[in-house]
């Protein structure tokens, strides 16, 4: 059943992996939430109405309850003990474990070393070549999916967790769409890429694509 929650505004940008993955949380939900757009391709995330919203300058950060909640991954805790029902962690305290490792392996370990801050540093700063940034983002995500990979055979059913959407999906859906997006050779993975591709057809998963959202271009 959907909510309408008039005091959750996600600040986001609709290619932002970590706004996808926000956006995933929400619509699993069920909670209908306003969205802003700052342009991270023209810097907009440091304007200075939105560092006064969050001094980090980055998406996403959603406003809630008279407060600014930032990083996606604390949001999307908040919202699991918020609105508690679905889940998106699984009640025992092992599989918690194990969710919250799989959704930590992309937001520690691949996503930051492939954002748009360190690939400006990379081409900017220290004079990459196009070929070798290229090469960098796919040591990382390889490098990460292939754990994934045996975690998702290991502990997967319909989805990267057993049969009910959770944490994991709403960050390894939005890495996949990067990997693809960057034009990394996803062979050796073909686990994850088949569960993603169901993950893709479910409506709260589908309803959070960045070409849905409507600052897409």
């Amino acid at each position: 059943m959907e909510t309408h929650d008039p005091a959750l505004i996600l600040h986001g940008y609709w290619r932002s992996g970590t706004s996808y993955r926000t956006r995933i949380a929400l619509n699993i939900k069920g909670l209908r939430y306003d969205q802003v757009s700052h342009d991270l391709r023209t810097g907009a995330q440091r304007a200075p109405d939105y560092l006064a919203l969050n001094p980090q300058g980055l998406v996403p950060a959603l406003e809630a309850e008279g407060h600014v909640l930032t990083q996606s991954s604390a949001i999307m805790e908040w919202l699991d003990e918020r609105y508690p029902d679905p889940p998106l962690l699984p009640r025992g305290a092992i599989d918690r474990a194990v969710v919250r490792s799989m959704a930590m392996l992309v937001a520690c370990d691949i996503h930051p070393l492939n954002n748009a801050r360190v690939l400006n540093r990379l081409r900017d700063d220290l004079g990459a070549s196009p070929e070798a940034v290229k090469g960098w983002i796919a040591h990382w995500i390889a490098q990460g999916f292939g754990a994934l990979e045996t975690l998702v055979a290991h502990h997967g059913g319909r989805f990267c967790f057993g049969d009910a959407l959770t944490l994991a999906d709403c960050h390894i859906v939005p890495q996949l769409y990067s990997a693809e997006r960057f034009g990394v050779d996803l062979s050796d993975f073909p686990r994850l890429v088949e569960t993603v591709d169901r993950l893709r057809a479910e409506p709260p998963v589908a309803a959070a694509h960045p070409d849905r959202q409507a600052d897409a271009g």
